[in-house]
């Protein structure tokens, strides 16, 4: 499949509203969350006024001229937050795009970023049931702690 990375422009920030409902884990079998849920705090910490801090990063997949999937941090006390400076990963791609390398090559442009404006570390939580944590660790995540439901992954990025 053929796809391009780039950054996000600013008019495209709503955008990661669709891209935060496609991010949430549904297991197989279980009923998808109305898409109202983005509302709720836990969940607005990825993307509520986004661009508007320092640590706010993010890239778009495109395909065919139709944005598929982003990758994004920012320093958020979210899920996977293990410190204050250390900016916690959303990805997320639409369903029909997973499964052909765009969600790792979206992963390496990030850490590749990250290491570039001289960040030490990124973290991300994950359900441990999600596939997506083979993703994580073949980019260089580590789990670094875990709770009943989740992993908290880190990576070291110097």
């Amino acid at each position: 499949m053929n796809y391009t990375i780039r950054k996000i422009r600013e008019d495209e920030y709503n955008l990661l509203d669709d891209f935060i409902y496609e991010a949430i884990f549904i297991p197989d079998g279980v009923e998808p969350p109305p898409r109202s849920i983005i509302s709720q705090p836990e969940l607005q910490v990825y993307i509520k006024d986004f661009g508007k801090g320092k640590d706010d990063i993010c890239f778009v997949a495109d395909v065919g001229g139709k944005t598929v999937g982003a990758v994004w941090v920012r320093d958020m006390p979210d899920y996977g937050h293990i410190a204050n400076g250390v900016p916690s990963f959303a990805i997320s791609l639409y369903k029909e795009y997973r499964n052909f390398g765009i969600g790792t090559k979206l992963m390496e442009t990030m850490v590749s970023e990250l290491k570039s404006r001289g960040y030490e570390r990124a973290s991300l939580a994950v359900q441990k049931q999600n596939y997506a944590v083979r993703m994580y660790r073949k980019v260089g995540f580590e789990i670094i702690d875990e709770n009943a439901e989740e992993y908290i992954m880190e990576i070291k990025l110097r």
